[in-house]
């Protein structure tokens, strides 16, 4: 969802947490509240064209009508969609999270469409969470296999250790790596056994030191994580939170990915942990002009590059497909795939540029020969 509201949009129903945005403009008045009740009707039966993404949005949005029939139309239209739709749309993380949320809770006892719905990384943790203690023992691993979830939201943890189809291996597992992440669940027996296990019997009276929660260093910062003030931080500030990241647990390093200022976010993204730096990427928060100096960014772990590439959003970019084709992190795959799509004085450079891949220089030029060459005249043969 773009920041700066559309003016030609129209309004979404109460409740709902997003407009229509998403839509194709001559279909948004399918999902107005003040378009006639027919029209919402139609979308609610699912009888307008829209490609399965936009279907499951545009469904969602029907779950707030102001009108009761279109609500229960568009929610008796969500639980019946047919494979087609569903096998499509659960897995594509363009997605609102707050629809996969809604479809997870909705599907969570078809054990097919919870996988995917698990394995997409734009579903909500809460919704995660949500399903953790009753899904089957399949998907309870294939949650547990997301190690940034389970450090990001402590109650999929927490409930994961409450379902009763979990096998006690994998409850351990889950537990010991949480335990070595640093995460403190006093609540948890599960917990309690696994830093047993881990750091002894001693460990049970008094765990060991975790460090600074991410709570306590957003406050001793003057940051309460709610919004991101650009003004850059004193030096002294600087480096009292370099100092306190370093003693902080690999858990509360992830929350403090996930909720910090744009400070916290430089500091973290090079941290050596694989999982701290992807929490900064997929912060909610990111800007921008982070993602792109990340893209650019010859240093960074590979795992972040991933993710840049593989949003839609970001790729929309041309600064940072520009950043990606340059940087030889990126798979040569991936940069193919970008250099295709790239205006021919932007081939040029990259032709000419002695600090991209050999592989990417040359590619770039064959291209750039290509699209310039002049079109041969169509013989009489």
């Amino acid at each position: 969802m773009s920041l700066a509201p559309d003016p030609t949009l129209p309004p979404p129903p109460p409740g709902c947490p997003f407009n229509a945005e998403f839509l194709p403009p001559n279909l948004r008045k399918h999902v107005d509240p003040n378009a006639p009740v027919p029209l919402r009707m139609m979308a609610a039966k699912s009888l307008v064209p829209l490609n399965p993404a936009d279907m499951l949005g545009a469904l969602f949005m029907l779950t707030f009508d102001p009108e009761a029939t279109v609500r229960e139309t568009a929610a008796k239209t969500c639980a019946t969609l047919p494979d087609r739709i569903l096998g499509s749309a659960l897995r594509d993380e363009g997605v609102p999270p707050p629809v996969l949320g809604y479809f997870l809770g909705l599907l969570k006892d078809k054990e097919a469409y919870a996988e995917m719905l698990v394995l997409n990384s734009e579903t909500p943790d809460d919704a995660v969470a949500g399903v953790a203690s009753t899904c089957s023992p399949k998907v309870a691993e294939i949650i547990s296999q997301n190690q940034l979830r389970l450090l990001r939201h402590e109650d999929i943890v927490r409930n994961l250790c409450l379902n009763p189809g979990a096998p006690a291996s994998l409850v351990d597992s889950i537990c010991d790596f949480a335990v070595r992440s640093g995460l403190i669940l006093a609540d948890v027996p599960a917990m309690q056994a696994a830093r047993v296990r881990i750091y002894g019997p001693q460990a049970a009276a008094a765990p060991p030191d975790p460090g600074p929660t991410a709570e306590e260093v957003l406050q001793e910062l003057g940051s309460s994580g709610e919004k991101d003030d650009e003004t850059p931080m004193e030096e002294g500030k600087r480096q009292t939170l370099a100092q306190r990241i370093m003693k902080m647990s690999i858990a509360e390093k992830i929350k403090l990915a996930t909720l910090g200022n744009k400070e916290a976010r430089t500091s973290l993204i090079r941290d050596t942990n694989k999982l701290v730096c992807v929490a900064v990427i997929r912060s909610p928060r990111i800007t921008d002009g982070e993602v792109l100096s990340c893209a650019a960014n010859r240093a960074i772990n590979e795992d972040v590059l991933r993710v840049i590439y593989n949003n839609r959003e970001w790729t929309k970019m041309q600064k940072v497909k520009l950043a990606l084709v340059k940087n030889p992190k990126v798979p040569l795959t991936v940069t193919m795939k970008f250099l295709n799509t790239l205006r021919d004085a932007e081939l040029k450079d990259l032709a000419r540029d002695k600090n991209v891949p050999a592989a990417v220089q040359s590619f770039a030029k064959k291209l750039h020969e290509k699209k310039t060459a002049p079109k041969k005249d169509g013989g009489g043969h």
